[in-house]
């Protein structure tokens, strides 16, 4: 399996800069094998039947985005992926020939110096006090979508647990409406947490995907939410790629789902043999030669997925985060 084999060709035009409002109006993508139906996400309600169980990740996005300049008067962009101790922490830096030593100011009087090298990905800084995100952090929407977000716009409506720098986005479509009704058909919809960090978004490199290196999440999966997956009567219906890989990373070999806090860092691509394959998985149109893509290809078959992609482009859907959806049958 190559790189290139999930590479496809995208209009710029295409890329939703924001979300379509209400947020179940967007549309619906339906894949069954190589057969599409073109719908709006509100329809997903005519998919679900009593006892179905939804699992969905209820985790929170933090607004780690800091921007401002580097002490040459450069700007400067940091997203805080983690807190290692006092006032030192984990970022991703975006400006000039950042080097261990350099010094950048932000709003509040607040000051940082990176104190160690970088990884290739991230940077080990020091700030001057923690960073009072809550009032002058912006949320950390992946660098093609070039219009700042609202704080409620780049978050699911049901998000809790805090900790993600990237959204959970298939949860995107959801209204509170919508999930009212859901509860209403008998559907039984279960929470639980990954908190989403950029590794999920490397691109990568290798042409032997199976050389690419997953970076470590943290997810948090309780005793009731693996008990409902477990006694399911139905058929399981996993809501993005986050909660997936989650929910594959504690299902042991008899296909049991196990309560579990940890981080994983498992990667799925064709060929991976699953311990608990959903029925169905509701998704995003992800980026080209991305993990996620990867992950969908192993889900319903890479032909599927690239003739359902060829297809979207066609109908012009809207792509990414903000973008349209997808329910697959698995």
């Amino acid at each position: 399996m190559k790189l290139s084999d999930f590479d496809y060709d995208l209009p710029k035009e295409l890329i939703a800069q924001e979300p379509v409002e209400p947020r179940d109006s967007s549309r619906l993508m339906v894949v069954k094998g190589s057969s599409i139906e073109h719908r709006k996400f509100r329809d997903i309600l005519g998919y679900l039947e009593k006892d179905d169980v939804l699992v969905l990740n209820d985790t929170r996005v933090e607004p780690v985005k800091l921007v401002g300049r580097k002490s040459t008067g450069a700007a400067a962009e940091f997203i805080i992926s983690k807190r290692l101790g006092g006032s030192r922490y984990m970022c991703q830096i975006t400006s000039n020939k950042v080097r261990k030593g350099n010094s950048f100011e932000f709003a509040k009087g607040l000051t940082a110096t990176v104190i160690g090298d970088s990884d290739g990905f991230e940077f080990e800084v020091e700030f001057s006090k923690a960073p009072p995100i809550e009032d002058i952090g912006e949320m950390p929407t992946p660098p093609y979508i070039k219009k700042k977000a609202k704080r409620d716009q780049y978050q699911t409506v049901y998000a809790k647990m805090s900790g993600s720098i990237a959204a959970p986005t298939a949860g995107f479509h959801f209204t509170p409406e919508l999930l009212r009704e859901i509860g209403k058909k008998g559907v039984k919809v279960v929470y639980i947490t990954l908190h989403v960090s950029y590794g999920t978004f490397l691109p990568v490199k290798e042409e032997d995907i199976t050389k690419h290196a997953m970076h470590e999440e943290w997810f948090s999966i309780s005793d009731e939410a693996a008990e409902v997956i477990n006694r399911r009567q139905k058929r399981l219906i996993v809501v993005g790629t986050t909660a997936l890989r989650a929910l594959e990373s504690v299902t042991d070999e008899m296909g049991i789902t196990h309560a579990k806090e940890g981080t994983t860092d498992i990667f799925i691509y064709p060929g991976y043999e699953w311990k608990l394959k959903p029925d169905m998985m509701i998704t995003n149109f992800h980026l080209p030669k991305s993990t996620l893509i990867m992950l969908v290809a192993a889900l319903v078959g890479l032909d599927n997925v690239m003739h359902a992609y060829r297809e979207a482009v066609k109908e012009k859907y809207r792509f990414y985060s903000f973008g349209d959806a997808m329910l697959l049958f698995a």
